[in-house]
């Protein structure tokens, strides 16, 4: 038996798989099984893509940054 939420919801445009909770205030807070530290809010399903990609390229850059930091540390100490 699966049991249904009528407030949230999965989705997927193919390439990426979102979770959708209806926010009380409108529109949903918007999160991915994928990367658990992406979230985001959006009115629309469409918005919540656009807003998701923008999430994941904003946590790569910050990744990518921390990444070099902690290269030049390690490098820096050896």
């Amino acid at each position: 038996m699966v049991s249904q939420n009528p407030t949230s919801y999965t989705v997927s445009d193919g390439d990426l798989v979102l979770y959708l909770q209806e926010a009380e205030e409108g529109g949903y807070v918007v999160t991915s099984p994928l990367d658990p530290e992406l979230v985001t809010e959006a009115q629309t399903i469409s918005e919540a893509f656009m807003m998701a990609r923008d999430a994941m390229e904003s946590l790569q850059e910050s990744r990518a940054k921390l990444f070099e930091q902690l290269k030049s540390t390690e490098g820096g100490a050896a």
